[in-house]
């Protein structure tokens, strides 16, 4: 659902809460968060999508993923999570049984497991996860928090929208396909703990929105300005020419529309194709970081030490809304 519609049919559950409830739909934030203790706090999220990739496991795999990350992004650990499908009657149940192969072994490589679930008949097929994990109510990443002066890093590359689109119209290459599922496979779990001990300002993780508008609901969440440096972000291979040649996912335009309105704005010299890409919706995409100026050279060392990607992105001004420079 694009974000104009999701913010429509979303404003009448804001009012609301309960005071326990440290993160919910009063800040859109990427998941919510329970308090159960003083000490202890439950993350829970849902995702569920159509099949973006041909073979079944491999789905499952990236399905698990995409659904875990939003505890991640939270600051907090995943423990257990229940399979959300729907699957057609006509086809071979040893299919369905593959992606919830994938899916458990991703749950598996996280230190988690699958404790449960539930399915349903649909003439498409429709996979993911309900996940809970935990974190201390005192150390929850927010979207809302980012401070002027803080360095903005992202720790996957940007296309997975536009290559699966590629995909689909059978004019992407395998190598390309093979770099984009292998980001999409990746857990945030590594960038997620890397970050653990350092003084975070705010944290999403990049997905359905695009890099521009999970970014900008970080700026406006914390009203400041975003800077973002478009020759600075990192793209997966193939993923400008497939925008070039006009492989653009639907939820590309809508992500677009909405969020150059709402306030981002972008320099005119920029080509068309990177600010595509700019606003493709991801798929298990990766985390953006706010960091504050302080801690950028412990933040880059931990991710070093780990082996854990990063880029860094742009810098937090005072003021509101993005500006994408060159």
């Amino acid at each position: 659902m694009g974000p104009e519609a999701l913010a429509q049919v979303l404003q009448p559950l804001t009012t609301r809460t309960h005071p326990d409830l440290i993160v919910g739909l009063q800040t859109s934030d990427d998941a919510a968060v329970f308090r159960v203790s003083p000490e202890l706090a439950v993350v829970q999220t849902i995702d569920f999508f159509t099949p973006i990739v041909d073979d079944p496991y491999t789905y499952g795999v990236i399905a698990a993923a995409n659904s875990m990350s939003d505890v991640y992004a939270m600051g907090g650990d995943v423990q257990f999570a229940l399979n959300v499908a729907a699957f057609p009657d006509d086809l071979d149940l040893a299919i369905l049984s593959t992606i919830l192969r994938g899916g458990s072994d991703k749950v598996a490589e996280a230190g988690a497991v699958i404790a449960g679930g539930h399915s349903v008949t649909d003439r498409e097929p429709k996979y993911g996860l309900a996940v809970t994990g935990l974190v201390h109510p005192d150390r929850v990443w927010r979207k809302a928090g980012a401070q002027p002066g803080d360095e903005l890093y992202l720790t996957k590359p940007l296309g997975t929208g536009i290559v699966s689109t590629a995909l689909k119209n059978g004019v992407a290459s395998a190598e390309d396909v093979d770099a984009s599922v292998a980001s999409m496979s990746a857990l945030n779990k590594a960038a997620s703990e890397a970050a653990r001990e350092l003084p975070i300002s705010a944290c999403t993780d990049i997905t359905g929105f695009g890099l521009l508008g999970h970014a900008f609901e970080v700026a406006s969440r914390s009203n400041v300005r975003f800077r973002l440096n478009a020759s600075q972000v990192p793209l997966l291979p193939g993923a400008l020419g497939y925008a070039l040649a006009g492989q653009i996912p639907g939820g590309l335009g809508r992500n677009r529309d909405y969020f150059k309105d709402a306030g981002v704005r972008v320099d005119r010299t920029i080509e068309s194709a990177l600010v595509s890409v700019l606003f493709d919706p991801q798929t298990s995409g990766g985390l953006l970081f706010s960091v504050p100026a302080s801690a950028t050279k412990t933040f880059e060392v931990a991710f070093s030490t780990r082996d854990v990607p990063f880029w860094r992105i742009g810098t937090v001004e005072p003021g509101s809304g993005i500006d994408v420079l060159p």
